[in-house]
């Protein structure tokens, strides 16, 4: 058994977002506020009844406040039919949560309280679970006479903005929702899954109850901004329930404690602790016989007064009920006969491995529970020893303290240890689904990319909306095999997946690009430099590569290439000039936007022509430049060149430079401006493009350089028309 995937609604800004879940580990990746979060308060609050009262109304999708005031209108206005007071006209602002499990013919016996009809024999199940009202009538009653007292109250003051509670259906609930709504659940019919997905319930549907996967899940949570106390720390913080020896005294207690529920392993121990105990009653009794003399001198005990007689109590747990429960060996080598080792507390340790530790520990402890091992499985009633068949156990942020080796080590062994048991190695019967929600390119990188689910940003589509997310499934783009999808999973873990995190991304040619480009955005344009933007050195002939995973993610993409102008017929690359019968080698331009070839209508096309859904390309211009005082229009060839010929009056400054600078130098001061062109063209294609970056950076600030016209339309096209969407 094991969940195939969830549809959430009406939950926070996910209005509707299925996610698929991968059978062993499903990563949750996106950029900050993409709805990560919420989908995992969204499965712990639906699917743990004892969560299910911290939902509240502010996590309602926002914009059905206008449904739900349109169902309650009537009401105060008397205009109220017995339809408009039927609990099924919430559902479609309600949150809710569908929940598909695949459940094979022989686990039927854990499902038969959720089978929609008898005719199912094994496969698909779905389950959804929803906020509905209690009592429609109750609620109707006790909203309107709460409202219409506050109005005539509101009536008789003197001040005309006097506003009193509850203004609206919103304000009543926000002080007692769950006097009012709870959750129910509906089986939903498998055989309509590929018709409606959601699913509109029947009429005559019956609710299963508010917790129809009890038995079915055992479920597990590892909560995000875990604390961790330093050495200074006040002990009462609260985090000490985090930290390894308060976690080893909870698995003590219910795995190890020999004293509860003792078997034949535990004889030893018990006779050890027995044996001392006789021995300290009897030290203690010796130590504490001339205290207890000079009590019966003032006339205790007396004739009828019980007589004191001192017993020790040996608590096992009691010997890791301390701060130093938990130490760290800080000579590892061989100590001579009269050293002594050295210690420090567990809490002197740095805060990264003490998370690491607490989350492995915390896995460890999980899976012990749910195999009922040890101690444990003796304390169980007779009901809780029958195990769930699914195990699902959710990590958030796990990345918090960690360096990025640990963050790494930490999701190459996370499931591996929710699976080391001798009942788990071999036997399906079984299963573990682990979810983690990260905010780190490093857990990306190392996760299997086809169980990464990519929260993607929906913006509104009107003023009285808000944007809303949804979750790609990415094992389509990564999970075929191919040629261009074993391309794009190695370069993106050669640049550490922050594309999967970034509000922008831009790729660019080469490394001169990716040098200036920062500099360009920090100086110029403050927006955008306040966003978080990914820049991939992809190269021209590589770019639309990224074509499937570009489009996938609906991510705001800018792509700066070249124009790399050949003669028809030819593969050498030529210099770029109108009314030649050039065309463009660059496969960008030719296969993904604009999808044309002929180099003279490449130059014509207007901006909009050169943007694609979420998607622009922009490449190099042609340019009006003063040249010994005369202003002549040329077509620079590569980003270098169109930043020469936007900075003329620097370059012909730059005597004292070297390398591919000092070509540049040379190149403009030639006698025209073809010269010039033709010169740097001829020292671009074996120059030193990255040094000369480099240089640039070096000698001047990067504020004094004119942006060259095309990145200026690019990162303009950004600025205002891609991030103004989510304002």
């Amino acid at each position: 058994m094991r969940i195939e995937f969830v549809e959430i609604q009406n939950f926070r800004k996910l209005k509707s977002c299925r996610i698929d879940f991968s059978p062993k580990e499903t990563i949750f990746v996106g950029a900050n506020n993409s709805g990560k979060t919420s989908a995992m308060d969204a499965l712990i609050i639906f699917l743990e009844s004892s969560n299910h009262k911290k939902l509240s109304t502010t996590d309602f999708t926002i914009t059905n406040w206008r449904m739900i005031n349109q169902l309650v209108s009537p009401w105060v206005s008397e205009k109220t039919e017995d339809s408009e007071l039927n609990p099924r006209v919430w559902h479609d602002c309600m949150p809710s949560i569908d929940v598909w499990i695949d459940v094979e013919e022989k686990e039927i016996h854990y499902v038969s309280h959720i089978i929609p009809t008898l005719d199912w024999c094994g496969g698909r199940l779905g389950v959804r679970l929803i906020f509905e009202p209690r009592n429609v009538e109750q609620l109707y009653k006790d909203y309107t006479a709460a409202f219409n007292t506050a109005r005539e109250t509101e009536s008789l003051g003197n001040k005309q903005d006097l506003k009193i509670w509850p203004k609206s259906i919103h304000e009543f609930l926000s002080k007692n929702f769950h006097e009012y709504f709870s959750i129910k659940s509906y089986a939903l019919d498998p055989s309509k899954y590929n018709e409606e997905c959601p699913q509109t319930l029947l009429e005559n549907s019956v609710s299963l109850g508010s917790d129809p996967f009890s038995g079915l899940f055992k479920i597990d949570i590892i909560n995000a901004q875990r604390g961790f106390s330093d050495v200074n720390a006040n002990e009462k913080s609260g985090n000490a329930d985090r930290k390894l020896s308060s976690q080893l005294r909870k698995y003590f207690d219910n795995h190890l404690n020999p004293s509860e529920l003792p078997d034949a392993g535990d004889l030893e121990a018990l006779e050890s602790i027995q044996e001392a105990k006789k021995v300290f009653d009897s030290k203690l009794k010796a130590s504490f016989s001339e205290s207890l003399k000079q009590l019966e001198k003032m006339n205790y005990p007396g004739f009828d007064n019980p007589k004191i007689s001192l017993s020790s109590r040996f608590n096992p747990i009691e010997g890791l009920n301390h701060e130093s429960a938990v130490q760290f060996n800080l000579w590892d080598q061989a100590l001579d006969s009269d050293e002594v080792p050295f210690y420090l507390p567990e809490k002197y340790n740095g805060l990264g491995y003490q998370n690491l530790i607490s989350m492995m520990f915390n896995l460890i402890r999980f899976r012990d529970e749910w195999m009922r091992v040890g101690k444990v499985g003796k304390k169980a009633l007779v009901v809780e020893k029958f195990i769930e068949p699914l195990h699902l156990v959710m990590v958030e942020e796990p990345e918090a303290h960690l360096h990025p080796q640990i963050q790494q080590v930490f999701i190459k062994k996370a499931y591996e240890i929710l699976r080391t048991h001798k009942e788990l190695e071999n036997l399906t019967q079984f299963s573990t689904q682990l979810l983690v929600s990260t905010h780190s390119s490093h857990i990306a990188y190392e996760a299997d990319f086809c169980s990464l689910r990519y929260f993607k940003k929906i913006p509104p589509k009107s003023s009285v909306d808000i944007n809303c997310s949804e979750a790609v499934n990415l094992s389509s783009v990564f999970g075929e095999g191919d040629l261009t999808s074993k391309f794009v999973t190695r370069y993106l873990r050669t640049t550490h997946c922050d594309l999967f995190f970034a509000d922008v991304a831009i790729l660019v040619e080469g490394p001169v690009e990716k040098m200036l480009i920062p500099h360009f955005i920090r100086n110029h344009y403050p927006k955008l430099d306040s966003s978080y933007i990914c820049l991939l050195e992809i190269g021209g002939s590589h770019a639309h590569r990224l074509k499937p995973l570009i489009e996938k993610l609906g991510l705001f993409t800018l792509i700066i290439t070249d124009l790399d102008s050949l003669r028809k017929g030819e593969r050498e690359k030529v210099r770029p000039e109108r009314n030649k019968g050039y065309i463009t080698g660059n496969d960008t331009i030719k296969t993904w936007i604009p999808q044309k070839e002929d180099l003279d209508k490449i130059l014509d096309l207007d901006e909009k022509e050169k943007v694609k859904d979420n998607i622009k390309v922009t490449y190099q211009k042609e340019l009006e430049v003063d040249h010994n005082g005369q202003l002549v229009n040329v077509i620079p060839y590569t980003f270098e060149d169109a930043l020469v010929l936007s900075n003329i009056k620097y370059f012909k400054a730059q005597a004292d430079s070297t390398g591919l600078m000092q070509k540049m130098y040379k190149a403009i001061g030639k006698g025209s401006i073809q010269e010039s062109c033709e010169d740097m063209f001829e020292s671009l294609k074996n120059g030193k493009k990255a040094e000369m970056a480099l240089q640039l950076l070096y000698m001047t600030e990067p504020s004094e350089i004119i942006v060259p016209a095309y990145i200026v339309e690019g990162l303009k096209w950004i600025e205002h028309d891609c991030l103004n969407q989510y304002q």
